[in-house]
């Protein structure tokens, strides 16, 4: 099938077709893999899909990340290049949990090896046709400004907690870094058109190398089916808004339809980070988190990754394993050592100097493990390189040496530093013989060698052997983990660590030490039992569930983009909602005798962010202009009191006002207020009252109004995230107490409010409607604009009166909100400068028309 993608940004921009011919210069004639992008030049019955083997169509999913799972080795005549899988990659894991059989799996990415341009032609066809996989071929001085610039010395650092108080802590923010980041992502969002089918596949971004792609793809396809997943931590927003471009990578990420982190902190961070920096609110339905984004909703996915354990399994089995095993034992445990087991790479958020010290406090504070304890500190390389990284081996070597002068002996070093590559199964062979893994990170996003080291110690009968246990024995196994990796909170077994406490992580080692065969038999079957059956195939089939279940909306909603550069971002609406335009309700506004029209006030008329609420001398005009034709009944609707708005708009005489929500009603300056409902009773506020202040006094930035009959608790300058908590808290503790009272407890905009059972601005509507039937003036045009929550009753009352007595058969309503977000009016405009526009436009025509 032939992809229908754009060749360039500014194509799409511009509204221009896109230049197939340019595209196929670009893009090498070499993909014939079925449902990918063949010969652009050949005739569609003659493409790839046309082969009968292609008419059973799998599902497809394009998996992009920073590096494609493949090792690339240089033949021995230097003339081309021998490509293989790399068993160890996590996308490779992926594609086998979810079934090759059941999706189809592209890879995009780079190559670790640089290829030079004349064989990237040709290396591009072995990777497609024989791996499926479409490589990312970047400058050399590109990727290193990309990756070991932006990417490792600006985003890892952050993300890891690490601020760049000064050059040396962490790389200062530079644009020309951002800049290649920015390029990278594009190349890849490049390569991903050139084999997207954009209606059916699925595409899941891995990482921080690539946070701004989704936004590439979205402006292109405006209903791509778009997961994304960050294997690191996400900082605070505290941490977070530090970063210059902090709003730029939000936008793009949620441009994404799934996010997915390891763990609830990282989600928080996230949703804590959109509240704050983009006034963005989620919540929760039936066990699912989603943030509503210009009528698109963005899921959050909690779940850690798993690991393999088919390829674990198949490494235990190995006779180099069992040989390795072997070596272990003679040269610890037939020596009478214990091992303790350190496995991590070589940087500075690893904790492993951290975790040197702890062992040194271990052999002074308890001597008698002298000589029978040995830490045997796996240091893989480090993925990253500059000074901190040599400061790190720096300091890891001279501890070492230190420790094993101190307390070392004629064939006792505490301390064994292996500082050079492992194959897999040497590394496993570790794991089966340590007593105890320690992985003390100072921060870490998910970290698996705690679950490879469960597995490892389950082991099997062959290993059993090697072991001497017997084939029904118990397994067991103890962990000692930092609180802050990803992994931690999933293993509850795990004795959990501050690693920055010396004392405490060596006390936790000596108690792991310690601990009754019978209670480190119990912690391995509950750990095992829950990294067996979480694997990595586990993770992958309930990321794309989820990533399914989010995009079935697509087809259903009308899209279109808004915004330039990296602020674009999609509106997504029912096809029935529409912008209202100044042409098509004059001319309904002409053609008409009888008209209502209903106006909210805060929000609609007034912007919210003004600090003077009071109308202006031009909103007095439009309204004035409006009210003078006998044939329109024009109402304000508001939440505010009856007081504050007479003392408003006493210029208005002949402007109907209901106040608080339609509790108090006139319809003409001259005339007496009026209840839409029976008196109400408001002894409630002596009980409401006390409470509210309560969380005033508590809650700094909030403050109570005091309403005729109802009591609103506002949180609008109070911080956002403290303020929302309080309010749930609020809301549940009112409900609480005024269960017997006869009022409603409702949630607004940054603020609770108590008022008295059946006011809403429904009512009002129905009951303006109403009043007009009776007077024998049944409109033939209803106009209703509001902004919030509270309007939505206003129209859901219009809509359904269509079908009624009180609106005339052929009336041409106009429901309006204000923003383009789901609601039940059929119509938006953009905000109150648009809203005053079009009353302007209408006021102007009523004017023309009282005149003639």
């Amino acid at each position: 099938m032939v992809s229908r993608s754009y060749s360039n940004l500014l194509e799409l921009a511009s509204g221009e077709s896109p230049s197939f011919e340019r595209m196929s210069r670009r893009i090498p004639r070499i993909m014939t893999v079925a449902g990918i992008m063949s010969d652009l030049d050949d005739d569609r019955s003659e493409s790839a899909c046309s082969d009968p083997s292609s008419s059973v169509q799998r599902e497809r999913i394009i998996i992009v990340a920073n590096q494609l799972p493949i090792r690339a080795q240089r033949k021995s005549d230097g003339k081309g290049w021998i490509f293989s899988w790399d068993e160890n990659s996590l996308l490779l894991q992926l594609r086998d949990g979810l079934g090759d059989d059941e999706i189809e799996v592209i890879y995009v990415g780079c190559l670790k090896e640089e290829i030079h341009v004349n064989e990237q032609d040709e290396v591009s066809h072995i990777l497609l046709e024989t791996f499926k996989c479409v490589p990312t071929f970047l400058p050399p001085d590109l990727f290193s400004r990309y990756y070991h610039g932006f990417c490792k010395q600006q985003l890892w650092p952050l993300f890891h907690y690490m601020l760049p108080l000064s050059p040396d802590l962490g790389g200062r923010f530079n644009r020309s870094l951002w800049q290649a980041y920015v390029s990278v992502n594009k190349i890849f969002a490049d390569r991903i058109m050139e084999v997207i089918n954009p209606e059916d596949d699925f595409v899941w971004v891995h990482d921080y190398h690539l946070m701004v792609l989704p936004t590439f793809l979205r402006k292109r396809f405006n209903r791509v089916k778009l997961g994304f997943f960050l294997h690191s931590p996400f900082p605070s927003s505290e941490i977070y808004k530090t970063l210059p471009i902090r709003e730029e990578l939000l936008r793009a990420l949620l441009n994404s339809d799934l996010i997915g982190f390891h763990t609830f902190d990282y989600a928080r961070h996230f949703l804590s980070c959109c509240s704050r920096m983009l006034g963005l609110t989620y919540e929760s339905k039936r066990g699912y988190i989603g943030l509503e984004y210009y009528g698109r909703t963005v899921s959050i996915k909690i779940l850690p990754v798993g690991i393999h354990m088919g390829q674990l399994q198949s490494v235990l089995s190995l006779t180099e394993t069992e040989a390795k095993v072997a070596e272990l034992i003679k040269k610890f445990r037939d020596q009478g050592k214990t091992m303790l087991l350190g496995v991590d790479d070589m940087d500075i958020f690893k904790g492993i100097s951290l975790k040197l010290l702890a062992m040194e406090q271990l052999l002074v504070q308890h001597p008698e493990w002298q000589g029978k304890v040995v830490l045997v500190q796996i240091a893989n390389p480090a993925r990253g390189r500059g000074r901190d990284v040599k400061e790190v081996q720096a300091e890891t070597y001279s501890t070492v040496e230190r420790i094993n002068q101190t307390f070392g002996r004629p064939g006792y070093d505490p301390v064994v530093l292996i500082d050079e590559p492992l194959k897999f199964y040497e590394r496993i062979a570790y794991y089966v013989i340590a007593e105890c893994c320690l992985v003390t990170a100072v921060r870490d996003g998910m970290n698996l060698i705690p679950y490879e080291y469960i597995i490892s110690r389950q082991g099997n009968e062959k290993l059993d052997k090697v072991l001497g246990l017997e084939p029904s024995s118990l397994k067991k196994s103890m962990l000692v983990v930092s609180e802050f990796i990803g992994c931690s909170p999933s293993l509850s077994g795990a004795i959990r660590v501050n690693p920055w406490n010396i004392d405490s992580v060596a006390d936790a080692m000596d108690c792991a030490l310690e601990m009754a065969d019978q209670e480190k038999q119990l912690r391995h079957e509950k750990h095992y039992r829950y990294v067996s059956t979480h694997d990595v195939g586990y993770w992958a089939r309930s990321f794309l569930q989820d990533l399914e279940r989010t995009c079935r909306e697509h087809v259903r909603r009308r899209c279109w983009g808004i915004g330039f550069g990296l602020s674009f971002r999609v509106v997504a609406l029912d096809p029935n909602f529409k912008k209202l335009s100044m042409e098509h309700i004059v001319s309904a506004y002409k053609r008409t005798t009888t008209r209502a029209i209903l106006l909210d006030y805060d929000g609609t008329l007034m912007p919210q962010g003004s600090i003077d609420k009071s109308p202006n001398s031009k909103t007095i005009d439009i309204l004035n202009s409006l009210c003078r034709d006998k044939n329109n009944m024009v109402l304000l609707v508001s939440a505010r009191s009856r007081s504050k708005l007479s003392e408003w708009f006493p210029p208005c005489e002949k402007l109907g006002i209901a106040a608080e929500h339609g509790y108090f009603l006139r319809l003409r300056r001259d005339v007496e207020w009026e209840t839409c409902i029976p008196v109400a009773d408001c002894s409630w506020k002596q009980i409401a009252e006390p409470v509210m202040k309560l969380y005033t006094e508590t809650t700094d930035g909030s403050t109570i109004e005091d309403k005729e009959t109802a009591l609103v608790w506002c949180y609008e300058d109070a911080d956002p995230d403290f303020g929302s908590c309080q309010a749930k808290e609020l809301l549940d503790h009112l409900e609480s107490v005024l269960t017997n009272e006869p009022v409603t407890v409702k949630s607004g905009q940054n603020l609770v409010e108590v008022k008295p059972q059946g006011v809403s601005k429904g009512v009002v509507a129905k009951r303006l409607l109403s009043t007009m039937q009776e007077r024998g003036m049944s409109p033939d045009f209803v106009l209703c604009i509001g902004d919030d929550r509270s309007d939505e009753d206003m129209f859901e009352v219009i809509s359904s009166s269509m079908m009624g007595p009180t609106i005339a058969p052929s009336a041409e309503v106009f429901a309006c909100t204000v923003g383009k977000k789901p609601s039940k009016a059929k119509y938006y405009l953009d905000d109150t400068v648009e809203i005053v526009r079009l009353m302007q436009g209408l006021a102007s025509v009523a004017e023309q028309m009282v005149t003639v």
